[in-house]
């Protein structure tokens, strides 16, 4: 089953998608500059492999749900996100926000 809903923060709409897979969940908050996503993201793939394609993305782990995802300190960034002052220990609620 997949989830979709609409979020307001700080007056922004962004998405919350939730994927209930066997056994996992994937979180993921999207804006339209880029995502935050649970520890199922492999940001060392987006950095190295997918560089070109600029990438805004950060990696939250041990998150369940999608207030933990946005209350979560972010765990990796990838090289495009600190481009926009997005850092490895930021919440995902002030990273989401920076990609608006």
């Amino acid at each position: 089953m997949i989830r979709v809903e609409p979020i307001i923060l700080e007056g922004h709409t962004v998405l919350a998608i939730e994927v209930l897979l066997p056994k996992t969940t994937l979180i993921i908050i999207t804006t339209n500059k880029g995502y935050i996503m649970c520890g199922a993201l492999d940001v060392n793939l987006l950095n190295e492999r997918l560089s070109e394609r600029n990438i805004v993305a950060a990696r939250a782990t041990g998150v369940k749900t999608v207030a933990d995802l946005l209350d979560a300190p972010l765990e990796s960034v990838t090289h495009t996100s600190k481009d926009l002052g997005i850092e490895v220990g930021m919440i995902g609620r002030e990273a989401i926000l920076k990609m608006m």
